[in-house]
């Protein structure tokens, strides 16, 4: 295993195989293609010339480099073309069979120093090892896709695992560029064992009818900054595939979360496995293309929805960083603004802030000096709600405490003009109940910004079941003019992003607990093999254990699903006072300012 890889089999050429082609051929590795299909064959062949072309044009490789990457693939149908591979990557179908029947055909003909690595993101490498002769050579060698362009690579050792296997096949990884995660053998690793089971929780809020494709996808890529949307990236992966690895990630979890949601099979069994296939969720021009076409499903202007409220003026409640964020968006859009504290100092200081953040967008050139003194002259800093006396549209931004909230939707209810909508930015309660403390709950909505809300572009528009239409139609016209997303959602906890976001930062949690892995590897594959803007623990640390831990709390509480129970760490560290940076200390610790 001491032998340098300069020639490597990569056996299955389709999307994944091909893309690990590449990346080792143009890392000058000598490739061996084997695909028991010609026209496999002929497009990794196809696809290697045209990114090689692209990278000519782009001048990042010369046409004679061109023709040396070139000349190092070479494409067979014969399994016995691996004879010379001091490695061999298999990334044939997520079957035991398939794989199994590769790895009994490899002993026959690789040498016994080759390494054998699996490409698996789903089945047992352990179980895989067990079949061949040598299985201290078998190891997981998990790229992500598409391979060129994804940092991240598991490599995934068995308790059969040699290490010097393992060391080999990491320097490859970084002589490629690439970041490697050693990790432990089970279903999903960590990337794709956190990833699925969020995948698998939005395929089952759409199944709900809880939330359309479209918002389900926008509230996630606009709230957590993610590439792309949930059931968008099912069908990229394809719902065949994915549904295969959450069965494997539930047979050995038991979780809930991990048993496939029923419309994986449905889509599954009838062919409709996403982008490969022209239909999925979405529905596309022609297999595999990435455009998306308009379908029954598609959302239409609808002539015949009901015309909402005049808004001309807005009151915001409180005086944190929301509440203040929130007066500097309508400010900016040009409404009239009444920011109401608790004193009139305390409004003072909630307007000064504003004028803070209206100066740094100057600075960076986002906004003219003229536009922040408009701005800030719409807005009125009030000491009592009495002042929302002529609003249109009252929004709360207060503590996340349900008796708070919900004295204050009294008050408002008194000071309030007849007609004024009444919204909370509630993350987790219930705004039915908060609208309940009114003499008016069909003027109550919920209106969730996120923060910084002058720079989040997303609104979770939450309706109750008593809310009126005229309300839903104004709070969605006004999102419009402040130049916000809205989504529509019902009014149960997390809504849309916080009922997907805060089980996956609990199962990372939950990895660490069980010495799976590390903070820095989970973040790590999480920014690197999925695209994610933070890991995990980053985002924990920002966003405030505490907060944290209240909201899980809130989700477990009202669905009453085992794997939705907080973490006993996150627990414990809410406990000792580790709330994240706000402390100084959360998962990391941090420099005091």
């Amino acid at each position: 295993m001491d032998t340098p890889l300069s020639t490597i089999a990569v056996v299955g050429l389709g999307t994944m195989g091909t893309g690990i082609a590449e990346v080792l051929a143009r890392a000058g590795h000598e490739v061996i293609g084997i695909d028991t299909s010609d026209e496999a064959a002929r497009r990794a062949v196809a696809a290697l010339e045209a990114a090689t072309a692209r990278a000519v044009r782009r001048e990042r490789i010369t046409e004679e480099e061109r023709g040396d990457v070139l000349a190092r693939f070479r494409t067979f149908a014969d399994l016995r073309a691996a004879a010379e591979a001091e490695l061999v990557i298999e990334v044939v179908p997520e079957s035991y069979e398939i794989k199994q029947q590769v790895f009994r055909d490899l002993d026959a003909i690789v040498s016994p120093t080759a390494i054998l690595a699996t490409g698996t993101n789903a089945l047992s490498v352990t179980r895989l090892a067990a079949e061949s002769l040598h299985p201290e050579r078998v190891l997981g060698l998990h790229f992500f896709n598409p391979a060129p362009a994804m940092k991240l690579v598991e490599v995934v050792s068995s308790v059969l695992t040699a290490p010097p296997a393992v060391e080999a096949v990491t320097a490859l990884a970084r002589s490629l560029g690439k970041e490697p995660v050693a990790v432990g053998d089970r279903p999903g690793f960590v990337a794709d064992g956190l990833l699925f089971g969020y995948l698998n929780q939005a395929a089952a809020m759409y199944e709900a009818n809880y939330a359309s494709r479209e918002d389900i996808d926008a509230a996630m890529k606009l709230g957590c900054g993610l590439p792309m949307g949930p059931l968008a990236l099912l069908d990229l992966i394809g719902i065949d595939t994915a549904r295969t690895v959450l069965e494997a990630m539930y047979a050995e979890s038991r979780d809930r979360l991990h048993a496939p949601a029923p419309v994986l099979r449905q889509l599954s069994e009838a062919g409709l496995t996403g982008r490969k296939s022209g239909r999925g969720f979405y529905t596309y021009e022609a297999p595999g293309s990435p455009a998306v076409v308009p379908d029954a499903l598609t959302p239409r202007d609808d002539a015949a929805a009901a015309a909402g409220r005049t808004v001309r003026s807005v009151g915001v409640a409180g005086s944190g960083t929301m509440a203040s964020g929130i007066a500097e968006v309508f400010a900016k859009a040009g409404y009239d603004v009444v920011l109401a504290a608790r004193g009139q100092e305390k409004a003072d200081i909630a307007k000064g802030r504003i004028a803070k953040s209206l100066e740094r967008s100057v600075a960076k050139g986002r906004l003219t000096a003229e536009a922040r003194d408009a701005a800030l002259a719409r807005i009125t800093a009030a000491g009592s709600l009495d002042a929302f006396a002529d609003v249109d549209l009252a929004v709360e931004a207060v503590a996340e405490d349900l008796a708070v909230k919900q004295q204050l939707f009294r008050t408002m209810d008194k000071v309030c003009r007849p007609g004024a909508v009444l919204a909370t930015t509630t993350s987790s309660l219930p705004v039915v109940a908060i609208a309940r403390a009114t003499s008016r709950p069909e003027d109550v909505i919920g209106m969730h910004f996120f923060n910084p809300a002058p720079a989040m572009k997303l609104v979770e528009v939450v309706r109750t079941v008593l809310t009126a239409d005229d309300v839903h139609a104004t709070v969605r016209e006004v999102c419009g003019k402040v130049r916000k997303h809205p989504v529509d959602c019902g009014d149960r906890a997390g809504f849309i992003v916080n009922a997907l976001l805060f089980p996956y930062l609990n199962n990372a949690i939950k990895m660490v607990e069980e010495h799976y892995a590390t903070l820095d590897d989970i973040d790590a594959a999480m920014k690197l093999g999925g695209g994610y803007p933070m890991g995990p623990f980053e985002l924990l640390d920002v966003v405030g254990l505490d907060v944290s831990l209240a909201i899980e709390k809130v989700l477990h509480s009202e669905f009453r699903d085992p794997g939705l129970a907080p973490a006993p760490l996150l627990e414990h560290l809410v406990a000792a006072g580790c709330l994240g940076r706000k402390t100084g200390r959360g998962f990391r610790e941090y420099a005091r300012r």
